[in-house]
């Protein structure tokens, strides 16, 4: 500890016996680190997105440790609830309208599972794509409605991604008001 001290005058660290000893900042960049990868991981969806940007707020109100901190967290877990929800309301009933079945996007979900891990990053939205069409084709013996069919699930599939972004894209800009108003 009496060797990291010493790095406090660089402005390095605070070696604050109380507070123990972090980078300077840390209660900034490491939630703005989390929010930015999270929104990342909605485009590339490789991790839980929109999760890691709630999570980046809760670590920045715990750290903050004040009700205004906890108040920032409550409202966008509220951000968090509706666009989850949102996410799954809008979409289902646009297939639904389109006559997409569930089992349609379970088996298509299953083959962009297997796309992933042939072709890496792109495998996973071309086996989903192909998953959907092969089964819709495969049901109703038609191109042309396989494809339309698979048109409407990625439509679908689209709103839902734009919802969850919309939804995580609010998160940070209320965190970033309050920190620039903290």
């Amino acid at each position: 500890m009496a060797d990291l001290a010493g790095l406090a005058p660089l402005g390095l660290l605070t070696a604050d016996p109380n507070m123990g000893i972090a980078p300077d900042g840390a209660h900034i960049w490491i939630p703005a680190v989390l929010i930015v990868i999270g929104i990342a991981g909605i485009v590339v969806p490789v991790l839980p997105g929109f999760l890691l940007a709630l999570a980046g707020v809760g670590v920045w109100a715990w750290t903050e440790g004040t009700t205004r901190g906890w108040v920032v967290f409550g409202v966008c877990a509220a951000i968090y609830l509706v666009s989850v929800t949102l996410q799954y309301l809008v979409p289902g009933r646009r297939l639904r309208a389109a006559g997409v079945r569930t089992t349609t996007l379970l088996l298509a979900v299953a083959l962009a599972i297997v796309g992933f891990f042939v072709v890496p990053v792109i495998g996973g939205p071309l086996g989903f794509v192909l998953g959907i069409y092969l089964v819709e084709h495969a049901r109703a013996r038609d191109r042309a409605q396989a494809w339309t069919q698979t048109k409407h699930a990625l439509k679908a599939v689209l709103t839902s991604i734009g919802i969850e972004l919309i939804g995580a894209l609010l998160i940070a800009t209320l965190w970033v008001v309050a920190v620039l108003t903290g």
